[in-house]
Order: structure tokens, then sequence, then C-alpha cells
């Protein structure tokens, strides 16, 4: 009997947003107004739009402020009371939340409003086409989002320290990731400063 696989087992998007934004005076990051809502709402309609229907979002900063001035409807919250000691435990309370069966997940920055669906649809396609790790580039160099399969869970995690992120399992592995050009469809700039703020807001 010939046993015809089934369809690969979705991407989770993973949603970094529990930043205090120390740098823009104090406000968390996921509040922080883009494009008429908070980052966090756009960096959801982001993934969700790239093809990502599990959406596990990570607040920190006055975390229950965005939980109650957010509009996430099905979106997993998880609160990372460390979230002053860097991404790293972000990343760790995230994927330690994830439902089970995803077969990678896309982890996305709240603060990078520049990435579009088309990035993310371009790696959810690299997935499909086996890549187990994968990262947007951008003329070359890696950026963001990036997508790490679900064997690489346990070392991404380990690895997560700090502000790191995780850049460990990236730099450990870096010849096993693949590359995806994004430039012309994405801007991987960070908003940290509110001369960011303030290009972003105009741009």
């Amino acid at each position: 009997m010939q046993i015809t696989p089934g369809p690969p087992a979705p991407v989770a998007a993973l949603v970094l947003a529990a930043g205090g934004g120390r740098r823009l005076g104090g406000r968390p990051k996921a509040l922080i107004r883009y494009g008429g809502r908070p980052l966090v709402e756009h960096a959801v309609a982001v993934v969700r739009a790239g093809g990502c229907a599990d959406v596990t979002v990570v607040v920190g900063a006055e975390g229950e402020k965005v939980r109650a001035t957010a509009h996430l409807p099905g979106c997993r919250l998880v609160t990372n009371p460390d979230w002053a000691g860097g991404m790293g435990s972000s990343l760790r309370a995230g994927l330690a939340a994830l439902a089970p069966g995803a077969s990678a997940v896309l982890v996305m920055l709240v603060d990078t409003p520049g990435v579009t669906p088309a990035a993310v649809a371009r790696l959810l396609a690299a997935h499909r086409a086996g890549a187990d790790l994968a990262a947007a580039a951008y003329h070359g160099r890696r950026g963001h989002p990036v997508l790490i399969g679900a064997r690489h869970f346990t070392e991404a995690a380990a690895g997560a320290t700090g502000d790191a992120g995780a850049r460990a399992l990236l730099t450990a592995r870096a010849d096993e990731i693949a590359l995806v050009e994004c430039a012309d469809v994405a801007v991987p700039d960070d908003l940290d400063t509110p001369a960011d703020l303030a290009r972003w807001s105009t741009g």
C-alpha cells in the first residue's frame, strides 16, 4: 500500500515584544504607536499575513497594560518576568510556550516595523523547500526575522542568554542557515531611539 505523505506541520510565529524601550523614554515597545496602532498589533498582523496562523507573543515591560491595551485575538500571550535581562529570556519563555507539533518557529522582533508579510512568506517557502534554519538577508547580510526548525529548539533555548536571542545557535550553525534575500520587499532596521521613531512615523 502506498502511503501519501500529509502536508507539512505548520510554522508557528513567536513575536518578542517584552522590551521596555529605555531609549524611547521608557515606553514598552509593544505599545509604541506605528501606523495608527501598537507595534505589537502590527507585528502580529505581519506574521499572520505572511502565513503563520499560530502566534505566540512574549510580553514583559508593563505586561498587564499590553494585555489590556493591544488587540491580539487568537494569540497566545506569555509574560516574561525576567524581560529586563535581555531578549534571551524572552526567546526561552516563548519557545517553552509554543504549542506542540510545529515544524519550526518564525521569530519576529516587535521593533522591526519594516519587515513585511512578503519577507515572512519567503522564509516559510524556504522551510517548505527543506531549510531547517533560515534568516532574512538584506544585500547578503543576515537579519530578521529568523526561522528555527523544531529540532533546534532545545539548542536555541540553551544558548539564549542576555540580549543574544538566537545568536549563539545561528553562529554555531552558520553554514546550515539558508539566507533568504529580502531587501527588495523589507527593511531590517530596528526602532530603538526617538530619531528612529520619527523616521518611521514620517517615512
